[in-house]
């Protein structure tokens, strides 16, 4: 028999303070990436304590990563997941701590149906999504495989069903000089410095070249020694974000050139360490519009999409590209209030809006799951656009 849609909200709202209360100790406590201990350990004790279920702990190698699971074993199986990494200094600036208690929401209104359902559910805990990839180790150490899709939400300055994220990948680069005394012999020195800091005029001057979407940002990590001392080392990092691989690409390739051509006229040593960051997330438009159906059926009604949003970059997008993903976002503030990462941005993360939203999340998130549990057409669509957009055969 299908599940009472009504069922699952009243399961939420009857939770509403232990989410309520688990969001806001997430936020007083901001713990970065993957030293999540606290969070991850709160999040396993509600989820054991209200549901009876197991909670597997240190999944997949990663200390501070979560699963647990529910079903008949038979049937399809849907993964809601879970962030809970705050930010240096800005602390929940992203509003992670409503993401984990919307999807412990959602996954403790299924439990208390899950002789009922018609498949299995699974609550991951991905640590480290701010610049970690913990979902790209955890992907990689075959956790996600069997889910047949996976879906979270994330807070924003507006409702949005599937909203694009940019590829992106990071840059250290050590500059190697030569020192001497700045103002006795400065003649006798190689700056570092100035290499480092000729290779953002460099970028900037590249920018006219670089295709809609791209967004390169960096800061210096080493600015010298002393202000007496031409500097021997600096360091700086540099994020490069774009809609494709194939131009993520192309632009890494000119910022590594900026920063040997720096070196190179400031007569210095330069090594460029790559970072592994994150693939474009590519949402999947069938179970967008089947979670905007049970926005609508609970009051609030979403975009698909917004081109004057802004495009962040998260792991979720490596998840798009392997399993068939939803990350649609939800407002907690109003439209150009504030944005993610700023610190206004934290503090609605706790508000009664931001709660309130993390509650909806939590309901939408559920209705959607039973729909892929029990609809098979659904399912089956959400499969074959899958197929479609990675360019792969039929998926069963």
């Amino acid at each position: 028999m299908p599940l009472d849609r009504s069922s699952l909200d009243h399961a939420v709202d009857s939770l509403s303070d232990v989410l309520r209360d688990l969001a806001v100790q997430i936020h007083e406590n901001p713990e970065l990436r993957f030293e999540e201990h606290k969070a991850a350990a709160w999040i396993a004790d509600t989820v054991e304590r209200h549901s009876g279920v197991r909670v597997e702990r240190g999944t997949g190698g990663l200390a501070t990563a979560l699963n647990a699971e529910i079903g008949a074993g038979a049937g399809p199986t849907i993964a809601v997941l879970a962030e809970y990494d705050a930010l240096p200094e800005i602390g929940h600036a992203c509003g992670h701590n409503l993401i984990a208690a919307g999807a412990v929401g959602a996954f403790l209104a299924l439990v208390r149906h899950a002789e009922d359902l018609a498949g299995t559910v699974r609550f991951i805990g991905t640590p480290a999504e701010e610049g970690g990839g913990g979902k790209i180790e955890l992907l990689e150490a075959n956790v996600f495989d069997g889910v047949d899709a996976a879906m979270m939400y994330h807070p924003f300055d507006r409702d949005i069903l599937a909203h694009r994220s940019l590829a992106c990948l990071w840059l250290d680069m050590k500059f190697v000089g030569k020192p001497s005394h700045a103002a006795v012999a400065p003649w006798d020195g190689q700056s570092a410095l100035t290499a480092c800091m000729d290779t953002f005029r460099l970028v900037d001057s590249q920018r006219v070249h670089f295709r809609d979407g791209v967004r390169v940002h960096g800061f210096i990590t080493d600015g010298g020694q002393a202000v007496n001392i031409i500097p021997e080392h600096a360091a700086c990092q540099f994020s490069v974000r774009a809609r494709e691989q194939d131009e993520l690409e192309r632009v890494r390739a000119i910022v590594e050139r900026c920063a040997r051509g720096a070196a190179l006229a400031c007569g210095v040593e330069v090594e460029i360490i790559p970072r592994r960051g994150y693939r474009d997330l590519r949402s999947n438009l069938a179970m967008a519009r089947r979670f905007g159906t049970a926005l609508e059926e609970l009051g609030r009604t979403a975009r698909l999409s917004d081109a004057r949003a802004g495009n962040g970059s998260t792991d979720m997008g490596d998840i798009s590209h392997a399993i068939p993903s939803i990350h649609p976002c939800l407002a907690i503030c109003d439209q150009g209030e504030t944005m993610c990462h700023e610190r206004r941005f934290a503090e609605f993360a706790k508000s009664k809006r931001g709660i309130d939203t993390m509650l909806v999340a939590a309901k939408a998130m559920a209705r959607t799951i039973a729909d892929l549990l029990e609809d098979d057409s659904l399912l089956a669509e959400v499969k074959r656009e899958f197929a479609e957009s990675n360019n792969v055969g039929p998926v069963t």
